[in-house]
């Protein structure tokens, strides 16, 4: 199944991640080879949780703004999930979560202070303020839990996925045994994604 062109995504990416995390690069290859790729966006996200946030509603504000397209979802991995659940509420549009970080300003004492990244090889230091900004954006009950869409798998080695099933339990959710942070198999997952964001 391919994403009908009135439709198109904003993914998000994790904690210390990148656009050239496996999964984007995997999304922006699926929507290159079907020459939909105008119709997706991966920001590099900010290690400043607010700026972040800005640079995720620019991306949305941005794709809504072009011709053709008639709805705007966000899709986010982990940090990207968290960041998801806000958005898709502030801005009334759907999300597709996986393996969604649920409370990480309680998880983030243990990174205070530097932190190298993934990709970039640079150096972050988290500080209070970043856990406070977290917080500022955490979404304690979903107003629209239909148009969530929960995809977990309980190998998780980074993030404990009984929290995601009791913050989601009445969205629509895809748990799998096994697997783990990165969530294998994911490219198998996109119709249903499609499916989803059409219904």
């Amino acid at each position: 199944m391919i994403l009908p062109s009135n439709i198109a995504c904003v993914y998000l990416h994790g904690f210390l991640s990148s656009p050239k995390s496996k999964k984007a690069q995997e999304l922006i290859q699926f929507f290159a080879d079907h020459q939909i790729q105008n119709q997706l966006c991966v920001p590099t996200l900010s290690f400043e949780p607010a700026v972040a946030i800005q640079q995720a509603q620019e991306a949305i504000h941005t794709l809504q703004q072009q011709d053709g397209i008639d709805q705007v979802f966000v899709m986010g991995s982990s940090l990207g999930g968290f960041y998801a659940t806000y958005l898709a509420q502030q801005e009334n549009i759907k999300a597709v979560l996986i393996n969604p970080a649920v409370r990480p300003y309680d998880l983030f004492d243990k990174y205070l202070g530097p932190n190298e990244h993934f990709y970039d090889g640079k150096t972050y230091l988290l500080e209070t303020k970043h856990i406070e900004q977290l917080q500022a954006i955490d979404v304690e009950e979903l107003t629209r839990p239909n148009d969530q869409l929960l995809l977990l798998q309980t190998g998780d080695e980074t993030l404990d996925y009984r929290w995601a099933t009791k913050k989601y339990i009445d969205c629509p959710s895809w748990i799998e045994p096994g697997g783990n942070h990165s969530y294998e198999g994911f490219m198998g997952k996109l119709a249903s994604i499609f499916y989803f964001v059409q219904r």
